[in-house]
This record gives structure tokens, C-alpha cells and sequence, in this order.
């Protein structure tokens, strides 16, 4: 059976970190069956076997960084071992090294005999520099900690590995790194810092690494604000009908909480019927073309430990309220709870991002490129407003920003699409024919 990759688990995605594993070595496992969770540049998920088999080995740890594409473990059959082409890569360069010393002409030999130094002392002389380099050769570590040993000047030989069989990951190299033990310790061998970072005191900043979602976030922002021209429409539209529509379902007896329509729902599905009708804005850039969609791929901006993710709904066009309803929620629960697929957050050719439940009143969102907007919506106040009689009574009111790319949506365009919008939350009752 062939060894286990890292898998690429999104379009963005160049290296994962192992989380945890749910399997420990000797198990057996099913392919579907949940094997790690590994965080990739977007979300935490988990990672199911591709084989049937035992898990023989495990070659990285949990909290170590793999590339996609290297190994991470061997699912083989009963009986079958791991391939060892690691130690052989190792001793061929063993070898490589250790050839130039077979190679000495005999005229040189008979000089060193006669040479007044000892035989051990000169051997020992010369050959300490290639003994040492032997030595870190001969040491396991995975492809990752070498090259970060080369970058912060780790001398390999005299970590301690603690991947299988003592195998050195990147964690070990970085913490040897920081480390001013290991520096005293092996006579300043390892080039590290000579004292320990000091304790964070009560009062004192905190430090904290960023992680995989945390990073292609920031960097995902600065590719959105910085080349994509950023303009933004806002209305504000009476809520009332929507209210009335939601008590009305209440008191037709809806079923279980999980099946309610929520007014986030009517919101979603009038977005999709507004796109529908103003297809033009169900676009994107694409340097020297406006790319226009066929179908409209909602996705929805889902609020998780670490960040945020946009599952998608598909082709939401040809799809009920109830049905949007119903993915709405169940992909916002398995992305909560790290069961997402990387197909159900790709794409997407526009996305709605509500903060109304978190008391936000309104907010201006950052388009996720490549989609041409986003719509952000706060929540429903009631404020004094006046009726067609002239008379002041109590409303409910919700603002609603349109975050456009003015290169695939100008303001006219916008303003029809958000006129669209306000007319079927205003009119609930279109969007559950």
C-alpha cells in the first residue's frame, strides 16, 4: 500500500499542521474512518483514511508542519512494514561522504608512516570535520527539520528527537534553537539565543504565534484591500414584514428548533433572488475579463475558534428557503466542529457575512477575491419612524453594506441589485414561493 501524504485540503493550501491523532500506531483502520485533524491555511478539519489497514507508522508528530505532499504516515496491509527509503537516502550520502578517504594515493600513505606524529592522533586530526558531518548525516529527521536546522544554524547531531524512533521533527530543531541549555550544554555548537526568553509577568503583552488560518487570513485581507478598488452602498429597510413573517411562522407551529426559518435565512435566500434578477453583479475580475457566473454559489461567513469560514451553498438558485435553511445550518455546525470538506468552502461567487446576532448595528465587510462583493448585515433596531400618515410610531430597521469591486460592479449596478434586495425583504412572502 502506498505511504499517506499530507493532502492539499484547499486551493491556497502549501503546508498542514498534524493537530492530533485519532489513531495510534499498530490500529486498525477503515478508509472513511477519521484518522488526524489537520489545520490547513482556512480551517481545522478532520482527515479521514484513504486505505483499509493497519497504521504501521506514524512519521509525524502532532503540532509538526508537513508540506503537501510528504509523507506523514503508512497505512500497510497485516504484516506489511514501512518502506525504510529515508535510512537509504541516509546512507548513500554516508558513503559519499566517507569515499574520499578510500581514494588516498599509497605515495601519500607511506608519507603518513613515516611521519613522527601517531597514526591515531593524525587520523583523528584530519578527519574530525568529516566525522562530525557523518554524524548529523546519520541522524533521522524529516526533510522539514533540515532545512529549518540549515536556516537557524542547528547542528542536528546533538538534538533529540522525540518523532518515531527518534526521529527529529521541526518542533525539536526550533526548540533546540531556543534553547540556552542545549547551547552550554554541547560547547556553543548550537548557534541560540543565550538566554531563555523570560516569563510573561501579570500586566505584561502576551506573544501569540499565529496560526495556519490566522496567517492566509491576514494575507488574504491584504490581497483584497490592496488591489481590489473597494466601494460601498448601504440602505437601510423596514424589517417589519420580516418580523411578522417569522411570528407567523411561530405560531403555524414550526417543528424543532434546529428546522426553524430564521431571519438570517429570508436574508440569505432574498440575496440569492436578487442575483438571480440582477445577474450581472454574480461576477468577477479576471484580468482582462469579467467572468459571469451560471449559478449562484452562496457562500456564507461562519465564525469558528481560530477565525472564520465561508462554506458554500450550491447552485442556491435552485433551492427553497427551507433547503437553504436547512444547509445554512448544517454547514455552519460541521464547520464549527472541524467535520467541513475542502470542496464545501471553495469557491463561492459572492458572500453574506451577518453580525446581527452579535449586537453589530452595521459594518463595512472585505471582499474574499476572487468574488466581486459581499454583503454585510447588522441588526434589526427598533427606532421612531414615520408612517405614511405622517405619523411617528415604532419600526424595526436593518442596514445592509454592499461591499463592491469597482472594477466588475459600478455604483448604478449596485444600487439596482440592493433596490432588488429591499423589495423581496420587504415582501417576505416572495421568497417562499
Amino acid at each position: 500500500m502506498p505511504e499517506i501524504q499530507m493532502p492539499k485540503l484547499s486551493d491556497t493550501m502549501t503546508e498542514g499542521t498534524l493537530v492530533a491523532w485519532k489513531k495510534k500506531k499498530g490500529d486498525q483502520v477503515s478508509a472513511g474512518e477519521v484518522l488526524a485533524e489537520i489545520e490547513t491555511d482556512k480551517a481545522t478539519m478532520e482527515w479521514e483514511s484513504p486505505e483499509d489497514g493497519t497504521l504501521t507508522e506514524i512519521y509525524v508528530q502532532e503540532g509538526g508542519k508537513v508540506n503537501v505532499g510528504d509523507k506523514i504516515a503508512f497505512i500497510g496491509a497485516e504484516g506489511e512494514e514501512a518502506p525504510k527509503k529515508e535510512e537509504e537516502k541516509e546512507k548513500e550520502k554516508r558513503e559519499k561522504e566517507e569515499k574520499p578517504k578510500e581514494e588516498t594515493p599509497k605515495t601519500e600513505e607511506k608519507e603518513e608512516k613515516k611521519a613522527a606524529p601517531p597514526k591515531a592522533e593524525k587520523r583523528t586530526e584530519k578527519s574530525g570535520p568529516k566525522i562530525e558531518k557523518v554524524e548529523e548525516a546519520r541522524v533521522k529527521a524529516s526533510p522539514v527539520a533540515r532545512r529549518i536546522a540549515a536556516e537557524l544554524g542547528v547542528d542536528l547531531s546533538i538534538v533529540n528527537g522525540t518523532g518515531p524512533e527518534g526521529r527529529v521533527t521541526e518542533t525539536d530543531v526550533r526548540a533546540a534553537a531556543k534553547s540556552a541549555v542545549a547551547a552550554s550544554d554541547h560547547r556553543g555548537r548550537l548557534e541560540a539565543p543565550t538566554k531563555p526568553p523570560p516569563p510573561i509577568k501579570a500586566g505584561e503583552s502576551a506573544r501569540i504565534q499565529l496560526s495556519g488560518m490566522r496567517k492566509i487570513i491576514a494575507q488574504r485581507l491584504v490581497e483584497s484591500l490592496g488591489p481590489i478598488p473597494h466601494f460601498y452602498l448601504t440602505i437601510d429597510i423596514n424589517a417589519g414584514p420580516l418580523m411578522e413573517a417569522r411570528e407567523e411562522l411561530k405560531s403555524a407551529g414550526e417543528g424543532a428548533d434546529a428546522a426553524k426559518i430564521t431571519v438570517n435565512d429570508f436574508v440569505l435566500k432574498a440575496a440569492v433572488m436578487a442575483a438571480v434578477k440582477v445577474s450581472r453583479v454574480n461576477s468577477s475580475f479576471d484580468n482582462d475579463a469579467i467572468v459571469q457566473y451560471a449559478d449562484v454559489d452562496l457562500s456564507v461567513a461562519v465564525a469558528i475558534e481560530d477565525g472564520l469560514v465561508t462554506p458554500v451553498i450550491r447552485a442556491a438558485q435552485d433551492k427553497s428557503l427551507r433547503e437553504i435553511s436547512a444547509l445554512a445550518k448544517d454547514l455552519a455546525h460541521r464547520a464549527r466542529n472541524k467535520r467541513m470538506k475542502p470542496e464545501e468552502f471553495q469557491g463561492g461567487t459572492f458572500t453574506v457575512s451577518n453580525l446581527g446576532g452579535m449586537g453589530i448595528d452595521s459594518f463595512s465587510a472585505v471582499i474574499n477575491p476572487p468574488q466581486g462583493f459581499i454583503l454585510a448585515i447588522g441588526k434589526i433596531t427598533k427606532i421612531p419612524v414615520v408612517d405614511d400618515c405622517d405619523q411617528v410610531i415604532v419600526g424595526h430597521r436593518m442596514s445592509i453594506t454592499m461591499s463592491c469591486d469597482h472594477r466588475v460592479i459600478d455604483g448604478a449596478l449596485g444600487a439596482e441589485y440592493l433596490k432588488e434586495l429591499r423589495h423581496l425583504l420587504e415582501n417576505p412572502a416572495l421568497l417562499m414561493v
